[in-house]
């Protein structure tokens, strides 16, 4: 059985192994129509999370940044936790205007609020836009400090 994972700590990251720990702790408290919205710099281990939270989760494919996609969804594997993970990447809605509101209007295109009710849904550069998917929703926040040692601090929202 895993630790749960502690809120409104900051957690120190030190290894691409310790981020993906982390991200399999999170994904042992996730379900279907659960939300996640990831907040930090370019380089803060976004997408290392991830990655953590897909094999904590048993989803099949591999997790790389989906930028330009905009969104992937991974499927879970026989003897998972039996619940797909949508992989969503926020960064560059919104590009051309740099507008929240046009951000949030191409979120609500990708019809997420329906994968919501099947999927656990992690969102990456989403906090000011995801929230809105949901009453509910985990934030982690993520950061890489000078000495490129990575926090994360978790907060469960609603």
């Amino acid at each position: 059985m895993s630790t749960p994972v502690q809120t409104g700590t900051p957690v120190e990251l030190r290894t691409v192994a310790d981020t993906e720990a982390l991200g399999e702790r999170l994904a042992a408290g996730l379900g279907a129509g659960d939300l996640v919205v990831l907040s930090g710099p370019l380089g803060a281990g976004k997408t290392v999370l991830v990655r953590g939270i897909a094999r904590g989760l048993g989803v099949a494919g591999a997790v790389t940044s989906p930028t330009f996609v905009i969104a992937r969804e991974h499927r879970p594997l026989p003897g998972g936790a039996g619940v797909p993970l949508v992989h969503v990447d926020a960064y560059r809605l919104g590009f051309a205007s740099d507008s929240l509101i046009d951000a949030a209007a191409q979120l609500d295109d990708l019809d997420l609020d329906t994968d919501l009710d099947s999927a656990v849904v992690v969102v990456e550069w989403g906090e000011g836009v995801a929230e809105r998917l949901s009453d509910r929703h985990t934030l982690v926040r993520l950061d890489r400090r000078d000495d490129d040692v990575r926090t994360a601090i978790v907060e469960r929202i609603g």
